[in-house]
């Protein structure tokens, strides 16, 4: 009886690897109504990001005057007209709650048109491909020349190319780091290696990054990095527009040879003669006519591949198109198409935006330029004085975001009778103890709260308002604590 293992015709097969190779995508030039739009995108985003941090603005003496400004030493950050402080970072908050939201409405409207027309992955990307396309050529000169062994010429044109690629993303760094510093004064600095190291830094690691993803990684990014396509999934429905192969009028395809004699015989035939143009013009790679897919980053370049390719056999254009499967599945049933943009979602992230954005505007505008933030001694909490008073100490900051000197005037409101004491104050103003804050500063000073035990013997603490209050225009900024004394500690 033998012993040998019985044949496996599968043994000898190689084992699939579990992770791929990339395989190089080369997108082709495309011509039409969305890829007008990205252009314009693109110069005005690219504009508007090299240009802003030289605009000036007028903020008065001692202010700088740079319209849109991070200032990481002072602690500021200026857009416009606007100063905010770090204590106002809720502001910071309510914008990217904004974003959010906005994000979730474009997503909600028309699926993913932030990463196919807005993200500035795309927007680079696009930048350094039409690099590529200047110097290389068109998607079928870069093919035919990577299938070939290096020679001098090619060699000289990726040469090149990487190195406007290389200036590109230096120049993204170098812009960056114009919004922290007074831009044309950081120029000269650069220019004359006079500037902070971390600007150097920074400039080489905003570099390195844009090259990387905008130039190697490109599609990358958004299939295996960007987290974007996985969490929209779940916030999209049926009726969001995306781009889709109208699979009704494109089936069964066949060439346009073929589709012609099947039509002068009354056979079915469909409009797509499977030319391959919406994948060769695909920043992804993705073949949109097998349906959804994570690839697809709806920016609508295979529509203008497939409308100039309809057009040139005479069939109706938008072939693909921003649509819904609801409206397929309609039109093979005999129904008309239906668009429903204003529903649930859409109607409950508008109204966020609205209320968020009006309350952010309203306490913006309404907001007094200076605050009061009190703590309370942790040690000891009360004083016992020999008349029999009860003390308490606090810390008060004021902060003055004006660019000129501030007198205020300090209220404490809560208990019936009380004495406030500032040490090393200034005086009264109107029987109200002084207090002088320096422009664009902040001040902070010691303030003694003394009153009769016999204010605080329901055993909770009384609750404190300090008032701090312009004495030029009598605007008041306010700040709460607690008044505690031997009843209130349990």
């Amino acid at each position: 009886m033998s012993l040998a293992p019985a044949f496996d015709p599968h043994l000898d097969e190689p084992e699939e690897p579990l992770y791929t190779a990339r395989k190089q995508i080369y997108p082709q030039a495309v011509k039409g109504f969305y890829r007008r739009i990205k252009w314009l995108i693109l110069v005005v985003t690219l504009g508007i990001y090299y240009f802003l941090p030289f605009v000036r603005w007028d903020r008065g003496p001692n202010a700088p005057s740079q319209a849109v400004l991070v200032d990481l030493p002072h602690r500021r950050a200026y857009f416009f007209f606007i100063e905010i402080w770090p204590q106002e970072v809720y502001y910071l908050t309510g914008l990217l709650i904004l974003a959010a939201l906005v994000l979730f409405l474009m997503n909600a409207m028309a699926g993913r048109i932030w990463c196919g027309y807005l993200c500035p992955q795309t927007v680079w990307t696009d930048l350094f491909m039409a690099v590529e396309r200047l110097i290389e050529g068109d998607r079928r000169e870069r093919m035919h020349r990577d299938a070939q062994p290096t020679n001098l010429e090619t060699f000289s044109l990726k040469l090149l190319k990487h190195s406007i690629w290389l200036l590109l993303a230096w120049w993204m760094g170098g812009v960056w780091v114009l919004y922290f510093a007074d831009a044309p004064t950081l120029v000269i600095e650069l220019a004359t290696f006079r500037a902070e190291p971390i600007a150097y830094i920074s400039i080489f690691v905003l570099t390195f990054t844009t090259y990387t993803f905008a130039g190697l990684m490109r599609e990358q990014v958004c299939l295996y990095m960007c987290p974007w396509p996985r969490i929209q999934a779940a916030l999209t429905d049926e009726h969001a527009l995306n781009v889709t192969y109208r699979y009704d009028r494109g089936e069964p395809r066949m060439s346009l040879k073929k589709a012609t004699h099947a039509r002068s015989l009354g056979e079915p035939a469909g409009d797509c003669i499977d030319c391959q143009q919406c994948v060769a013009v695909c920043p992804t790679g993705v073949d949109i006519r097998q349906g959804p897919n994570l690839g697809c980053i709806q920016c609508g370049l295979c529509i203008d591949a497939c409308d100039d390719v309809m057009a040139k056999i005479e069939r109706p254009i938008r072939l693909i198109a921003y649509d819904t499967d609801v409206n397929i599945k309609r039109r093979q049933s005999g129904l008309s198409e239906v668009f429903k943009p204003i529903r649930a979602r859409t109607v409950l992230y508008t109204v966020m935006i609205v209320v968020i954005g009006a309350v952010m505007a309203y306490t913006l505008v309404n907001r007094a330029p200076f605050t009061v933030n009190v703590i309370h001694d942790r040690n000891p909490i009360f004083v016992k004085l020999s008349d029999g008073h009860i003390r308490n100490g606090y810390t008060v900051r004021i902060a003055n975001m004006l660019t000129a000197p501030q007198t205020f005037t300090l209220k404490v409101d809560g208990l019936h009778e009380a004495h406030i004491e500032i040490i090393g104050g200034e005086g009264e103003i109107g029987g109200l103890p002084s207090i002088s804050v320096g422009a664009d500063q902040t001040r902070e000073m010691r303030v003694l709260v003394r009153a009769g035990e016999e204010d605080n013997r329901e055993g909770e603490p009384a609750s404190l308002e300090f008032q701090i209050q312009d004495i030029h225009d009598g605007r008041i900024a306010v700040a709460r604590d607690f008044f505690r004394t031997p009843h209130s500690i349990h």
